[in-house]
């Protein structure tokens, strides 16, 4: 009998390349995604991809009585991977009480059901912005590195989300947790069925990029030029989607084998290289020959000037890499894009 994942956001960027990979990977997939930035039409692209349609569910987990329900019917849940969160570092800045009340009081909802129906395996969506802005001796950041004061209430919102499921495992001992603190994922699946389709103005940089470029914007706004960075503007570590959504399928294999070595570990998910916002556009250019109309516009609020990962841990603990090159990422993005827009 195949052990039943549930991918919380499964409708989303992130949630639906996991989901294909857990189903190649021989997990039954049941999914929770209110599609507040979403499209149910990635539930078929799972399907397309993989012969399979996983169960899904249309509510959103900040509803205590929905979510009760839902755990109440589905008794045989393995493991959880939670992404569903809202995730623009922007938006948080001016509407931090919508960022607060959504991703924490569906965590908080979520763990209390684990505790409730006895579900012992959750992997968490992290991100990068728990380690704020590094000093220059902590580049590239390791898992020692120091938290730092939020940069955003969206990255506070990971801090207090990573402090909850810690305090809560000290008191509930058959819990297991796996922060994965992703830093910037990007691209699309190698079919361009599933990608990246955000709701209204994208918030992040590569399908503002690649609607720019098919025509839905007229151009793509660089946020500084004046950082203490080689060309100026703020460097980044870009992860391909699918090299991702692996580390995910590993973490879940590893908390099911017991293989964890403590109740709460996290790890760092990145390529090890940190790439310009200029160094982006250029490798874009080169790998689609497409151009793209940009302009430099002052620094956006909560932003941080550069951060790229230290990946050893990962890599020797998991067994997990990288493989994705920033130019096959990019051009899977623009050929996504393309069959979306029908170019």
């Amino acid at each position: 009998m195949k052990q039943k994942i549930l991918v919380t956001g499964g409708a989303g960027y992130i949630g639906s390349h996991t989901s294909v990979k857990l189903i190649e990977a021989g997990y039954d997939v049941v999914i929770i995604d209110n599609l507040s930035n979403s499209d149910v039409k990635m539930i078929d692209g799972i399907e397309k991809i993989t012969g399979v349609k996983p169960e899904f569910y249309e509510f959103d987990l900040c509803d205590i009585h929905k979510t009760k329900d839902f755990f109440s019917k589905n008794t045989d849940i393995k493991a959880i991977i939670h992404f569903a969160a809202y995730k623009a570092v922007g938006e948080s800045v001016n509407l931090p009480l919508k960022y607060y009340h959504n991703n924490i009081a569906s965590l908080v909802n979520i763990i209390q059901n684990m505790i409730n129906f006895k579900v012992e395996n959750l992997v968490f969506s992290s991100s990068c912005t728990v380690y704020g802005q590094p000093e220059p001796k902590y580049l590239p950041v390791t898992e020692d590195a120091p938290v730092q004061p939020a940069g955003s209430p969206y990255g506070n919102t990971k801090q207090i989300s990573e402090e909850i499921i810690r305090d809560t495992i000290i008191s509930n001992k058959n819990l297991k947790t796996i922060a994965l603190r992703y830093f910037n994922p990007i691209g699309a699946h190698k079919s361009a069925i599933i990608g990246e389709l955000p709701i209204g103005t994208p918030n992040n940089l590569i399908p503002f990029l690649t609607q720019t470029v098919a025509g839905l914007r007229d151009e793509l706004s660089v946020f500084g030029n004046d950082y203490n960075t080689p060309d100026g503007s703020a460097i980044r570590d870009y992860i391909d989607v699918n090299d991702l959504a692996e580390a995910h399928v590993i973490a879940i294999e590893r908390l099911i084998n017991d293989k964890n070595k403590k109740n709460f570990e996290y790890f760092n998910l990145g390529t090890g290289n940190g790439n310009s916002v200029l160094d982006v556009i250029n490798t874009f250019e080169k790998a689609t020959g497409k151009k793209v109309n940009y302009k430099i516009v002052p620094r956006r609020e909560g932003d941080i000037e550069q951060v790229w990962a230290d990946t050893s841990f990962a890599n020797t603990e998991l067994g997990w890499k990288a493989k994705t090159s920033l130019g096959e990422s990019l051009l899977s993005a623009w050929n996504w894009e393309k069959k979306v827009r029908g170019l």
